[in-house]
């Protein structure tokens, strides 16, 4: 209040009623210190990426070629459903608002929203991988192409444990791809929750949950380096068509797929 010129104060106080000037009190520096915004900041996302070229360089190369991700431009997504779980078709990665927000604590927190009532629908979609050196060159994968729907998504740094907290829920709906040198395929592969069930599907029932925490932690020789831990993931997983030379040799189920307490440390050598 001390920048404010005693003629300004005077004209506002002028136009308030008497009974509401005996309710006005000063605030103390504080007071006015305890005063913080209240409002995060949200993104509303559409997108599509592309890239020619990924190369990994150690001291021979690993090359990605045609990188697409982005929308799966369809909406027959688990089609045992009969439901239309992500709105419109489109090629582009959207539906998505990104709420940002800074908690009391400290903690940042991202959490990922569709804009309508639907799941976001994503495609991922590549060509050959290809090992290259000195020695020539190996296309270990090729083919590649992932549709799948993200029920939600949330990021959180914890500031108490300095640990980024990975939450989400996927459903993969088709993914294919080819081993060219070792003459495999995989088609018609899916992924679910664990309770999902085909003779009885339920469109909350189709998300397995992803909760990872990443952090620094100290590898086995005590050096701190990159952590990431899996607590549990869930899931069932059916494969449509296992192809050796071209030519199918049936199909693949996992019931209740578990995998329980898994730690990584990653780190150069």
């Amino acid at each position: 209040m001390k920048g404010l010129k005693p003629s300004l104060l005077a004209l506002c106080v002028a136009g308030v009623p008497p009974a509401a000037v005996a309710e006005i009190q000063m605030l103390d520096d504080s007071a006015m210190g305890m005063i913080t915004g209240q409002a995060g900041v949200t993104i509303e996302l559409e997108t599509k990426l592309n890239i020619d070229r990924f190369i990994y360089t150690d001291e021979g190369s690993l090359e990605i070629n045609d990188i697409f991700v982005g929308g799966a431009n369809r909406t027959d997504m688990f089609s045992e459903m009969n439901l239309n779980l992500n709105g419109q078709a489109t090629d582009r990665l959207d539906n998505i608002r990104i709420n940002i927000d800074v908690a009391q604590d400290g903690d940042a927190i991202i959490n990922l929203l569709p804009i309508s009532f639907n799941a976001v629908d994503f495609r991922m979609r590549t060509g050959a991988w290809n090992l290259t050196g000195t020695g020539g060159s190996t296309t270990i994968l090729d083919n590649f192409n992932m549709d799948m729907l993200i029920g939600s998504g949330t990021i959180r740094i914890d500031t108490a444990t300095d640990k980024l907290n990975l939450l989400t829920d996927i459903a993969i709906d088709d993914l294919d791809f080819d081993v060219p040198f070792l003459a495999l395929g995989i088609r018609d592969l899916q992924l679910t929750g664990a309770d999902y069930d085909l003779s009885a599907p339920q469109p909350l029932r189709v998300f397995a949950n992803v909760d990872l925490d990443i952090y620094k932690a100290a590898n086995a020789a005590g050096t701190e380096v990159l952590a990431v831990d899996l607590d549990t993931f869930e899931a069932d997983m059916r494969i449509g068509g296992v192809l050796i030379g071209g030519t199918s040799i049936g199909s693949v189920a996992l019931d209740n797929l578990a995998i329980t307490n898994t730690a990584m440390r990653i780190y150069g050598h």
